[in-house]
């Protein structure tokens, strides 16, 4: 799960707000629905083509590794040939078993523009 910045996802939610209140004041047409529908995608694919996925690798001994400010984990790994993993806090890897030696993660986060 990918954070999106709370200003893009307002100003998308707004776009979408004004445009249902103008084309609808009591009812659309298939037309009014096709426009928006052409509008989103439209502006969805300016967004994804402005943006970009960066990513590192963390590693911390112990059963627990955080990644830095603003990323999330993709995926973890265990040492101890340990498979059982969970994310707290959507933020750190944690390993489900005992005696881990060392937990790793794969940390992104969305660029945009």
């Amino acid at each position: 799960m990918l954070r999106r910045k709370p200003s893009l996802t307002l100003i998308i939610l707004s776009i979408v707000v004004v445009s249902v209140h103008s084309c609808c004041p009591a009812q659309c047409d298939l037309n009014d629905v096709l426009s928006l529908n052409n509008l989103m995608n439209a502006m969805a694919t300016k967004i994804v083509e402005k943006s970009k996925i960066v990513c590192t690798n963390v590693s911390e001994k112990g059963a627990l590794v955080s990644c830095p400010p603003d990323y999330i984990p993709y995926s973890c790994s265990c040492g101890s040939a340990c498979g059982s993993w969970d994310i707290r806090n959507e933020n750190t890897c944690h390993c489900q078993c005992n005696n881990i030696d060392w937990t790793s993660a794969r940390c992104c986060k969305i660029i945009y523009g």
